[in-house]
């Protein structure tokens, strides 16, 4: 029995980083706790720091990455950025963003979809599962 990252056995397993325990609430509540009914639960990992990002990235077995690009400090479009160069085969990134008209700069983050604040539940869940049943 294998439990790869697209196994269809298990939920997908998606790494969440905000230094805001509010804004990973809110993604989480978003998305809800499946993509669709009776599909297994998503199982989440959150992590508020960038090293705690590139350590749980570098081990590897993500489904999805979901990095807030307005993070104190170190914000999730350089993260992603970092990852997509030094990860072979980095998972889907998705990075959200302070606004709608930050989306140009996200490019550069080599993000593989940017979802501006507010966030709007049906389009984040919508982007989520559009990378989350493309790769079972």
């Amino acid at each position: 029995m294998t439990d790869q990252p697209t196994d269809p056995r298990r939920g997908p397993r998606i790494l969440l980083y905000s230094d805001d325990r509010t804004v990973r609430e809110q993604v989480r509540l978003a998305v809800g706790p499946r993509l669709r009914a009776h599909a297994p639960e998503i199982s989440w990992t959150e992590v508020a720091t960038p090293a705690m990002v590139v350590a749980h990235a570098d081990r590897g077995g993500w489904d999805l990455l979901v990095l807030d690009g307005e993070a104190d400090k170190s914000g999730g479009m350089g993260l992603c950025r970092q990852l997509k160069n030094e990860i072979y085969r980095c998972p889907p990134v998705v990075v959200l963003t302070g606004r709608q008209d930050d989306g140009w700069l996200a490019s550069w983050s080599l993000a593989d979809a940017v979802v501006p604040r507010p966030l709007d539940p049906v389009g984040l869940q919508r982007t989520l599962a559009g990378f989350l049943t493309a790769a079972a």
